[in-house]
């Protein structure tokens, strides 16, 4: 080997010390890079020579290789951020995203994502995340594709169709004097309650429950809406000033206990302008403890469908407390316009409208490859998959490919210490190796002066 090969040796060395040295300044230059990960260079000694001595044959080395440089794709720190589309995985999946210019997929683990002006959901470069849409009827699609997020988009208003009212009616109130009046439904009710429900439309209406004692454990109710709301052509019946329309009766008994016993709904005849008894209601009907205002008798006359009915579930109690709603609620609700967007740990892309209703817009997919580093290295953070990685296995987070934090962003793994004490020992390998080719070449120069 000789001389000339000392001096190939040094050189080899410092050739594989300048490419670990590259890699540890693109290292340190990617410190703060999202979703980025370190590197590591990894050698091999090269073919060795064979040479001959007395005591056999030998193998002299001829100095190093670059072997390859690893990606190291552990987890890195999360960090908390302002922005509710920024995205950080726990676990081994990557982000897939669509080349708008060549339209294939690439990988990432850097989630900072943004709705451009069309309303994809893509990264600062321009790529679109890939993921499920949601379908109209519920659920989401089972083939991934670009993310889209109609940002003016808005949500029908929902009928109400049935109405919670949890009441207590004071026990020790004494029954009424005389009957319940609509043309005084205040003055002649002992307790009264409004609701407000919404029409097919999302408009909002009240109804007033009327309550009135009429015995010991027996009270009747009665309901009325404004007049000027309804197309009274159910023939309701209505009071002398024709502000309001009566358009449902009926009454309760308790038990001794002061729990409701029984309810007898009522129905009104236009024909004859009486209320009838319906058969009473007890705890083993499976419609207990539910009254209904009959379909045509809210045709609100706005255009909304006048052919639903309204449910009141009648949770009422006569204890010998004040008279009181414990609780009210309604379903249904207005039409609303899209305000928010969120994402949870499943990926599920969340729209939270002005009318406070959310629906599921989208889902997130993530990949997930048998070697991550048989992944080619785009620049940007991207990845490309190749026959070393294999393809990708497409799912939804939560699945074995990891979970999505929102408002956060996975940071880099860089650990700067560890690079400065690596370049440290690269560097003193590279003078070493520097100083194998300068005392070779003192030896050549002393070979040479032999001559004189």
């Amino acid at each position: 080997m000789g001389l000339g090969g000392a001096m190939n040796s040094g050189v080899s060395g410092l050739q594989a010390f300048s490419n670990a040295m590259s890699a540890i300044g693109n290292n340190l230059s990617n410190a703060n890079t999202a979703g980025f990960k370190a590197s590591r260079t990894l050698f091999a000694d090269l073919i060795p020579d064979t040479v001959n001595g007395s005591g056999g044959t030998s193998q002299i080395g001829r100095g190093a290789g670059l072997s390859t440089v690893d990606n190291i794709f552990t987890q890195g720190s999360i960090e908390s951020t302002s922005s509710n589309l920024d995205l950080a995985i726990e676990g081994s999946g990557f982000f897939i995203v669509r080349n708008p210019d060549n339209q294939t997929n690439n990988y990432t683990r850097a989630g900072s994502f943004r709705l451009d002006e069309s309303g994809y959901l893509a990264n600062p470069e321009g790529y679109i995340a890939q993921g499920y849409a949601a379908r109209e009827a519920g659920g989401y699609e089972d083939q991934t594709g670009d993310i889209r997020i109609n940002t003016r988009s808005s949500v029908p208003g929902q009928a109400s169709s049935e109405v919670g009212l949890t009441t207590n009616l004071n026990a020790r109130t004494d029954p009424a004097a005389s009957t319940w009046s609509i043309d005084a439904p205040s003055d002649s009710a002992d307790f009264a309650t409004t609701s407000e429900v919404y029409d097919s439309l999302g408009n909002t209406h009240l109804i007033s429950t009327y309550f009135e004692k009429t015995g010991i454990n027996n009270w009747t109710f009665h309901q009325t809406v404004p007049l000027a709301d309804i197309d009274n052509a159910a023939n309701n019946p209505e009071d002398a000033a024709g502000t309001i329309a009566e358009v449902n009766r009926g009454s309760f008994s308790f038990d001794s206990q002061g729990l409701l016993e029984e309810i007898m709904p009522m129905t009104y005849d236009s024909a004859t302008s009486t209320w009838s008894n319906e058969p009473p209601m007890d705890s083993s009907s499976s419609s207990w403890p539910m009254v209904t205002i009959p379909s045509g008798s809210l045709d609100w006359n706005n255009g909304a469908d006048p052919s639903r009915q309204l449910d009141y579930e009648m949770n009422v109690t006569q204890f010998a407390t004040d008279s009181k709603v414990v609780t009210q609620q309604a379903d249904g609700y207005s039409s609303g316009y899209l305000n928010d967007i969120s994402v949870d740990k499943e990926g599920v892309i969340t729209g939270t409208y002005s009318n406070g209703e959310s629906r599921g817009l989208a889902k997130i997919a993530l990949g997930k490859f048998a070697n991550n580093n048989g992944l080619e290295k785009l620049g940007k953070n991207l990845f490309r998959a190749t026959n070393a990685s294999g393809p990708a296995d497409v799912g939804t987070p939560g699945s074995g490919l990891g979970n999505i934090f929102a408002n956060s962003l996975e940071q880099s793994t860089v650990d700067i210490a560890e690079e400065f004490t690596k370049m440290i020992t690269t560097q003193r390998a590279f003078q070493a190796n520097s100083k194998t080719i300068t005392t070779t070449d003192e030896m050549l120069s002393q070979v040479i002066n032999m001559k004189r």
